[in-house]
């Protein structure tokens, strides 16, 4: 959405993500009690069953979300002042892709069709159908498309989860100590999320702290390539490499 305003004067696309973010919001609300931050999961459970109606709720936003995504495509992808503006753009070879350590869409863009949830399967995606998206040459315009093309599969994923979730079992505020210690002991987790690859290393050593504690936010790797991305570039086409990064601020500073 705000992707169309870094390019030019597309304010409309960003109403349209705003109107599908918001049917989310609303459905984060109905499920938690809030909006931005439900604090819903617990380790080992959630904080309480899902309202009656959910899954046909979430279905009916599924569906608000795939013609959104369908306004997107006939608002950008078939724009020609758009893809003008995108095509071709700071192209981005594997090479590159890997050597800046780039994850996610950024560095799928690239051609190269890596995926935490394909890599190496967790939680419940080996049960899971769904493509990696790719691009050619990586650029702007590819980076576009693959987040495009990924948004569609996100919903599949999310149909098939609604197909396979149990009606009944849930375990519903888990008994766990307030502080928990843990021995000798070292644990090292990555995921895919939006951004790309999500890491985290942490060492304990007896305490109620991790003694060590090491994040990776694909936000701060790919940011740090930006310096030699936009060598050579027109000012105004900065704006819109930085935009393609697809950054969250928060997410860069830990």
């Amino acid at each position: 959405g705000a992707f169309g305003a870094d390019v030019g004067s597309f304010g409309t696309s960003f109403v349209y993500a705003w109107r599908e973010r918001e049917r989310i919001y609303d459905l984060f609300e109905e499920v938690a009690g809030d909006r931005m931050f439900p604090t819903y999961f617990r380790v080992g459970g959630v904080t309480m069953d899902l309202p009656a109606n959910f899954e046909d709720r979430c279905r009916w936003v599924l569906g608000s979300i795939r013609q959104g995504l369908e306004d997107f495509d006939g608002l950008l992808t078939g724009n020609e002042i758009f893809v003008e503006r995108c095509k071709d753009l700071n192209p981005m070879s594997k090479e590159d892709a890997i050597n800046w350590g780039m994850s996610g869409p950024m560095i799928r863009a690239a051609g190269i069709p890596y995926d935490v949830r394909k890599a190496e399967p967790y939680s419940i995606y080996p049960h899971l159908k769904f493509t990696v998206p790719t691009g050619q040459q990586g650029d702007v315009f590819d980076r576009f498309m693959v987040r495009m093309a990924e948004a569609y599969q996100s919903t599949k994923i999310i149909e098939q989860c609604l197909e396979e979730m149990p009606k009944s079992g849930l375990v519903l505020n888990p008994s766990l100590p307030k502080t928990l210690r843990i021995n000798d002991a070292e644990c090292y987790m990555r995921t895919e999320g939006t951004k790309g690859e999500y890491s985290v290393y942490a060492l304990a050593k007896g305490g109620n702290q991790p003694y060590r504690m090491k994040l990776r936010s694909p936000s701060f790797c790919n940011l740090s390539a930006l310096r030699e991305m936009v060598v050579g570039s027109y000012l105004a086409d900065a704006i819109i490499i930085l935009g393609s990064l697809d950054i969250v601020l928060g997410e860069v500073d830990k």
